[in-house]
């Protein structure tokens, strides 16, 4: 009996070259590294801010605990609550930070 071979496949021309096949397949993974390199720095980013808004917490209820007077317990209050804004603040500034420069 006889062997069947088959032939290869006929191969086709196309305009595009292997060199702009291979920048188009480099641009996709750079894009794709930027991108998965700004996600991260915005997940770090909201990261500190949930942090910022622990680390308040404590300090204003450490400070309403240790408070001799109201007038005490109220500024503790108002301190935890301008560490909470001010943690928001920095995460929303290093995430407008990070979508005008990339």
């Amino acid at each position: 009996m006889e062997e069947i071979k088959s032939s290869p496949p006929p191969t086709t021309t196309t305009s595009t070259t292997a060199g702009g096949i291979n920048s188009i397949k480099r641009n996709k993974e750079t894009s794709m590294m930027s991108r998965m390199k700004k996600d991260c720095i915005s997940f770090g980013a909201s990261l500190q801010e949930g942090f910022g808004y622990v680390r308040a917490f404590f300090v204003g209820q450490a400070k309403k605990l240790t408070a001799r007077n109201e007038k005490e317990a109220t500024k503790a209050d108002l301190q935890a609550a301008r560490m909470q804004v001010e943690a928001t603040d920095a995460a929303e500034d290093t995430k407008n930070r990070l979508n005008k420069s990339m």
